[in-house]
């Protein structure tokens, strides 16, 4: 059964009709999955309901066979929400703590876990995420890249099956991008994963890839399926990679197979 499952999404904001206009998609337990769309498409805006953070003005979300009603307050949405952890954007909108050690641990407390516990966790996710030697800094003394993984290891340490990355990466230097998806590749098919992000360089990790464009899903299929569709992306305002460029390129020159084939295998090392 789909740890997620959307049926028929829909939702408006005040001065935006359809911003989702019908979705419909299921998520298997442990897949990463890559959604992408251009700025405005309605990524984050799903992406904010599948974690009860918006309500919607209609259809339905299932998490593990329960709906998530998120315009209700109860235990079953509570526990519902804690299965999820959300990555934003703007890694200095995400820090509550004076120090990392602090902000890994406020989800914990909130939750009432035991003292004993937390600094455990503390201690082993911060380890995973590589930021055991930064426990007592300030973030502000932290690059994106490091915000980003104390955000992943705050979330781990809640013990979410479902982490989900907003554009966790748009803001990050190319090494913070570096550190952010080392993370999360050591993580795929241990936690389900959704990234949700315009640049397509991120696709490659992925066992599945969904394509959305004016609040509805265009397409979804592999990566390589999708990233060979150059009509596709270039509808859905996608900038298509280089990499991909030059696969066509091979294929438009009828180059041997052979040399085809080595490219693919670097290009969708899978």
């Amino acid at each position: 059964m789909a740890i997620i499952k959307v049926q028929d999404l829909k939702f408006e904001y005040q001065d935006i009709k359809n911003a989702i206009g019908g979705v419909s998609l299921e998520i298997e337990e442990g897949e990463f999955v890559c959604i992408v769309g251009h700025n405005g498409s309605g990524k984050s805006t799903l992406a904010k309901l599948l974690c009860g953070l918006l309500v919607p003005t209609s259809g339905h979300i299932y998490i593990d066979g329960c709906e998530l009603k998120a315009e209700l307050e109860n235990e079953e949405n509570d526990m519902l929400r804690r299965r999820i952890g959300i990555v934003f954007q703007n890694p200095d909108n995400q820090f509550v703590g004076v120090t990392v050690k602090d902000d890994i641990a406020f989800g914990l407390e909130n939750r009432q876990i035991e003292r004993n516990e937390i600094i455990k966790r503390i201690d082993e996710y911060s380890r995973l995420v590589g930021m055991d030697k930064f426990l007592d800094r300030s973030p502000e003394s932290l690059s994106g890249g490091e915000k980003q993984r104390v955000a992943i290891a705050g979330i781990l340490a809640c013990d979410t099956d479902i982490i989900i990355l907003d554009e966790a990466t748009s803001m990050l230097d190319p090494k913070g991008v570096r550190e952010v998806l080392s993370v999360i590749s050591n993580l795929k098919h241990k936690k389900t994963i959704i990234n949700i992000t315009h640049n397509l360089n991120e696709m490659v990790l992925a066992d599945k890839v969904i394509v959305m464009n004016e609040g509805l899903i265009t397409a979804s299929g592999d990566v390589k399926t999708i990233l060979e569709n150059e009509e596709l992306l270039k509808e859905a305002n996608l900038v298509i990679p280089d990499t991909i460029k030059l696969l066509n390129m091979i294929r438009d020159s009828k180059i041997s197979e052979d040399v085809e084939d080595e490219v693919c295998q670097l290009i969708f090392h899978r």
